[in-house]
C-alpha cells in the first residue's frame, strides 16, 4: 500500500505550479513558511515513507501534497544513488553538496521529471517562486537524510544506503550527475491523478 501525505488541508497555503508550498521545519532561507519545530512536515513524511514507497511502480495521487511527496521520494532516490560508495560522512556530505549545486528545473523546463503532474508556471515570478521552494526543500531533505544514512561515528548505515539500488516508479537514476549523454529513464512509471489528461507514461527527461 502506498503511503500518502497527511497534508490535505490547503487552506491558507500558497500554491505554485499546482503544488502547495507547505511549511518546513527549516532555518534554510527560502519561501516556505516556518513550521512548528515539534510538528511533522512533508520532509519528515517523505523520509519516513521512502523505504516503503520506493518499491511502488504506480502512485495514486490523492491530494496536491502527494505531488510534493512524489517529487521528494524521487529526490531521496537520487541522493542515495549519489551517496553510494561514500564511505564516510565527510564524503557523503561532499556528494550531497555537489547535488545541491545542480540546476533545479521547474515544470516546462528540460530535466523536470513529472511534467504531466505539475502545472507549468504562468509567469516568471511563479517559476522562480517554485524553483526557490524546491531548492529549499531539497536542501532540507538532504541534511536530514545524511542523519539517516550515516551513524554518529560517521560510518554508513547499510539499512538506508541499500535502498540506493531501488528504482522509484521504475525510474532509472544515473550514479553520476546528469549531462548531455545521460537521462533519467522514466518510461515505465505511471501516475493516476484521476484526470485522464495526466494519466499515462512519464515523458523522458531530455
Amino acid at each position: 500500500m502506498v503511503y500518502h501525505s497527511s497534508f490535505v488541508n490547503e487552506e491558507g497555503i500558497t500554491k505554485a505550479c499546482g503544488c502547495p508550498l507547505l511549511p518546513l521545519k527549516s532555518h534554510i532561507k527560502g519561501p516556505a513558511p516556518v513550521s512548528d519545530q515539534g510538528a511533522l512536515d512533508i520532509v519528515d513524511e517523505a523520509i519516513t515513507f521512502f523505504r516503503a514507497n520506493v518499491f511502488f511502480r504506480n502512485f495514486d495521487v490523492k491530494s496536491s501534497a502527494d505531488k510534493l511527496l512524489i517529487y521528494l521520494t524521487l529526490y531521496i532516490n537520487i541522493a542515495l544513488k549519489r551517496l553510494e560508495g561514500c564511505r564516510t560522512l565527510a564524503e557523503g556530505t561532499k556528494a550531497i553538496i555537489n547535488l545541491g549545486l545542480e540546476k533545479v528545473p521547474v515544470p516546462g523546463e528540460p530535466g523536470f521529471p513529472f511534467g504531466g503532474l505539475f502545472a507549468p508556471p504562468e509567469s516568471q515570478e511563479e517559476a522562480e517562486l517554485f524553483r526557490n521552494y524546491l531548492k529549499q526543500i531539497r536542501e532540507e531533505t538532504s541534511g536530514r537524510l545524511l542523519s539517516c544514512t550515516y551513524r554518529s561515528n560517521g560510518t554508513p548505515n547499510k539499512w538506508w544506503l541499500a535502498f540506493s539500488k531501488r528504482k522509484f516508479m521504475n525510474i532509472i537514476v544515473p550514479h553520476d550527475p546528469p549531462d548531455g549523454s545521460r537521462r533519467l529513464n522514466t518510461s515505465m512509471g505511471r501516475l493516476n491523478t484521476g484526470d485522464d489528461s495526466h494519466a499515462g507514461r512519464f515523458r523522458k527527461i531530455q
